[in-house]
């Protein structure tokens, strides 16, 4: 049908939900997507996307997996000096920031300022 982007709405029921696991994980393995990116809160914590991503791997019907391959933090011009757990999510999940929410709309979606995360961390 000629999409460029498939968007995919878990409405906030996470890795815990096995019916939406199943499902989703069936969805990444039959459509074959060029890019599979994790979106949460930014003060969300490792557990969520590395929760999410063993989920993805346990469902998988014995297939190959096909897990992360990124992230986008929402929220993220509420964490000021917490800006370390951005950089521990990347550290632990050895996936990148993609892109971060700093607001309510599509102009709020922004690449991810490393210069920013640093000043905040040596502040």
């Amino acid at each position: 049908m000629g999409y460029d982007a498939v968007l995919v709405d878990t409405a906030g029921r996470m890795q815990d939900n096995e019916p939406l696991m199943r499902a989703l994980a069936k969805l990444v393995h039959v459509n074959s997507p060029d890019l599979v990116l994790f979106v949460g809160e930014a003060l969300a914590g490792n557990d969520a996307v590395t929760g999410f991503n063993a989920s993805l791997a346990q469902y998988a019907g014995g297939k190959a997996p096909r897990l992360i391959d990124g992230v986008i933090l929402t929220k993220f011009d509420t964490i000021n000096d917490k800006v370390g757990a951005a950089l521990n999510l990347v550290y632990t999940t050895g996936k990148p920031v993609v892109f971060v929410g700093v607001g309510q709309t599509y102009e709020d979606i922004r690449n991810l300022n490393v210069e920013h995360v640093v000043r905040a961390l040596t502040g």
